[in-house]
């Protein structure tokens, strides 16, 4: 973990919601796809946690959805703005059981770590398929960027306005040997119960520190209790132990 200082280089909307933020930055600290950033953000007690979309050249990149106080005052920030970050959080995701044909599958906001993650393996020399779900049209971004890195994408809209019609799980009827996902609980648990192999899924809890002091974010494992921030938020499904 490093605690650095950002300026804003751009920061602009994606959907009517979703904004992208590209920051300047020592970004060292990044080791691995599905890893978290935490920006104190000035008037608010606590720092807020956005997973980080990619990491290249001294420049950060978050996409992120304005849902509070926190989201909606970085959607308002001018480029120039220095931020204080703390970087290279959690423990993200592990790229060597991806095997020959991976899975990446992104749920909404979900889907910026899914970048991350499918540009580390075709550096590798695999080739994702990439599955991304949204409610509707106006909502989905960063399909076609996924599709400049090579990626087979599927995208899904609840109401059928583009691609294919329903959610993430009618589009996992393909072969594939190992899967990663990111997105709300109740997607991740329609992933869990459908999904034909081992995979990883990434999680989302309330969060004080961001890394590993509070145990605010602490949850039940088949291995024992786990801080989401700390010894996630990436758990392998066979730990998983879902609450009711």
């Amino acid at each position: 973990m490093k605690q650095n200082n950002f300026k804003i280089i751009k920061n602009e909307p994606l959907t009517a919601n979703v904004f992208k933020m590209i920051l300047a930055g020592d970004t060292s600290a990044i080791t691995a796809a599905g890893q978290f950033v935490n920006l104190k953000i000035d008037g608010l007690y606590l720092r807020r946690p956005i997973s980080v979309c990619d990491d290249e050249d001294g420049l950060l990149t978050l996409v992120y959805k304005v849902v509070g106080k926190g989201t909606e005052a970085m959607s308002k920030m001018k480029e120039g703005t220095v931020l204080d970050l703390l970087t290279g959080l959690g423990n993200g995701y592990d790229l060597s059981k991806a095997g020959d044909k991976p899975l990446l599958i992104g749920g909404g906001v979900g889907t910026p770590p899914m970048y991350n993650l499918a540009k580390r393996l075709v550096a590798m020399g695999k080739t994702p398929s990439v599955i991304l779900g949204f409610n509707t049209k106006s909502e989905v971004f960063y399909a076609d960027e996924f599709e400049k890195l090579g990626c087979d994408v599927t995208v899904t809209t609840v109401d059928g306005s583009y691609g294919v019609k329903g959610f993430v799980t009618n589009a996992m009827d393909k072969e594939y040997s190992y899967f990663y996902v990111c997105g709300n609980e109740p997607m991740m648990k329609a992933v869990y119960a459908g999904s034909k192999t081992s995979g990883q899924f990434s999680f989302e809890e309330r969060m004080g520190c961001g890394f590993g002091a509070c145990m605010g974010c602490t949850c039940k494992t088949v291995t024992g209790y786990k801080r989401i921030c700390k010894d996630g938020p990436v758990l392998e499904k066979e730990e998983i132990i879902w609450q009711k």
